[in-house]
């Protein structure tokens, strides 16, 4: 069932095919996800992991192909919360605060996509125009080259890591990507991949 996302998630439709017509419907959406890291989920806690470890990983999250899992954006780890960490102060950014600067980069997305019916966000940019929009400096260019030949990206994750680097530019209100944007991204695509 998983791998009949893998078209709806790239082209944002859904094409059913009968003997006498293909329709399609669009069906743009954000897929989010989760996972254990093993089917017990103790994987990273070496007082509570089975002892399959770690071929029961492996095995629990080889059930996701590799091109499925190329077409996720954002991979994050969110490793269990300790009862120390429950005493930590709260995040210095607040939600207000988050908020008011993902509007600000919606805003300048809106802008910068104006009188384009088919493209409004960044994630929907493809071709020379994603190249033009989110041309790293030569810092960046350098890095995400580095990496793609170092972790062997695909053409489709490469664009991936382009377009959330020129998101992360956005929220941060600068006008260029620049390294740092390009590494925020790669650490957002290499996550599963260590």
């Amino acid at each position: 069932m998983l791998e009949t996302l893998r078209q709806p998630i790239e082209t944002g439709d859904v094409v059913v095919a009968r003997a006498n017509a293909h329709i399609r419907y669009p069906c743009r959406f954000l897929l989010i996800a989760a996972a254990n890291p093993c089917k017990c989920g103790y994987l990273p806690d070496p007082a509570r992991a089975c002892a399959r470890v770690p071929h029961c990983g492996e095995d629990y999250l080889g059930r996701i192909s590799g091109p499925l899992m190329d077409r996720f954006d954002l991979r994050i780890e969110v490793p269990p919360v300790s009862v120390a960490d429950l005493e930590l102060p709260a995040a210095s950014e607040g939600t207000t605060e988050v908020a008011a600067r993902v509007a600000a980069a919606r805003a300048v997305q809106a802008a910068r996509y104006a009188g384009r019916p088919d493209v409004r966000v960044n994630a929907d940019t493809e071709g020379e125009e994603l190249e033009e929009i989110a041309r790293p400096d030569v810092e960046g260019r350098a890095l995400l080259n580095n990496v793609a030949g170092k972790f062997g990206l695909s053409a489709r994750g490469y664009h991936r890591v382009l377009r959330v680097a020129r998101t992360i530019a956005d929220l941060d209100g600068a006008a260029q990507v620049a390294r740092p944007h390009v590494a925020e991204a790669v650490s957002y695509r290499l996550v599963a991949e260590s």
